[in-house]
């Protein structure tokens, strides 16, 4: 019996058009260029601005431009999965918007909230409906509106996040093109040093959680630096390991755009050179769960039919894992 795998056959992207510079950041908060491009690669991030704009806004686009460049008909999607950890409302979920808005009617959509390894996440949760033979056709968005959650009088946090959406078309493929592997893991111990604490059930909104900022994001950077280095790293060697593979194999690595350092110590781990590294950190910023799809559409014209990519990814939870497949067009 012929071998069915998931291959991503279209991607495409979506950033705001207004630009939030190093520059222009730093007369907003205590802070300048140096010091952000220094610590993090960013130089520049996109914002979505307007009344009543929420990430189903982006990721809208991404999918209309995905389904018209890949001449693929509304009607032939079967499942659409949302990673988002700024979805519009609670509920419904971001994704039901999305195919209500892209004319994508009673079909599977759901969000799946796993941080910056959400889009990793989504896309190989998108993959078991190819491979099981269920769908035939599915879109995996990453998209987030962090500005949203982000507190700009913390320097510490706001340098870092940006907007965006990515999406990708997955499809059967028998002729061995697609996702081969991935590792996906998690721990739950790392959750106070990477997180949005109020809002939930935990901290429901009231005066006080406002009063206190809780609907910011909230890291402790060192913390969550050291976890990201080693997790992603380890991730992306051991897939390479268990399937065989050297740096001289890899055609690029995909990683998520949190940190140039740590994007450059992964690479390092895995024997590649900066060559062979996705990396536009420096004019979206970490656009979260966008960022891997981005890379990808930002890339798209480099890649070629065959090619080894490596996508690793580190957030929020924790959260990290390491996807290897083979490009398929």
């Amino acid at each position: 019996m012929t071998k069915i795998t998931a291959a991503i056959t279209g991607v495409h992207g979506y950033v705001p058009e207004d630009v939030l510079s190093n520059e222009e950041l730093s007369k907003i908060v205590d802070t300048n260029d140096e010091w952000i491009t220094s610590r993090t690669g960013i130089k520049e991030r996109h914002i979505l601005k307007g009344e009543g704009l929420g990430t189903s806004v982006m990721a809208i686009e991404a999918v209309k431009g995905l389904l018209a460049k890949t001449n693929t008909k509304p009607e032939e999607i079967d499942l659409l999965i949302c990673a988002t950890i700024s979805p519009d409302h609670f509920f419904p979920s971001t994704a039901n918007i999305i195919c209500d808005k892209v004319g994508l009617p009673h079909i599977a959509s759901y969000d799946l909230a796993a941080a910056c390894s959400g889009f990793i996440n989504a896309l190989t949760t998108g993959a078991m409906f190819i491979e099981s033979g269920r769908y035939k056709k599915v879109i995996v968005v990453g998209a987030d509106k962090m500005s949203s959650i982000v507190d700009y009088t913390d320097r510490t946090t706001c340098v870092l996040f940006g907007d965006g959406a990515g999406a990708v078309l997955l499809e059967a493929n028998t002729e061995g093109f697609g996702i081969q592997d991935f590792i996906l893991k998690s721990d739950g111990s790392g959750a106070n040093y990477l997180i949005q604490e109020g809002g939930g059930s935990v901290h429901p909104p009231t005066h006080e959680t406002i009063d206190a900022k809780m609907h910011y994001i909230r890291q402790e950077g060192q913390s969550v630096y050291k976890f990201a280095v080693t997790r992603m790293a380890d991730a992306s060697a051991e897939i390479m390991e268990r399937n065989e593979l050297t740096g001289d194999d890899i055609a690029f690595l995909v990683p998520h755009q949190a940190n140039k350092r740590i994007i450059d110590a992964t690479a390092n781990r895995m024997g590649i050179g900066s060559d062979k590294v996705m990396l536009n950190i420096h004019k979206y910023g970490n656009t979260t769960a966008a960022t891997i799809p981005l890379c990808l559409w930002d890339y798209e014209s480099q890649l070629k039919k065959g090619d080894n990519l490596i996508l690793a990814a580190f957030g929020g939870g924790f959260t990290w894992g390491s996807v290897y497949l083979k490009w398929a067009y």
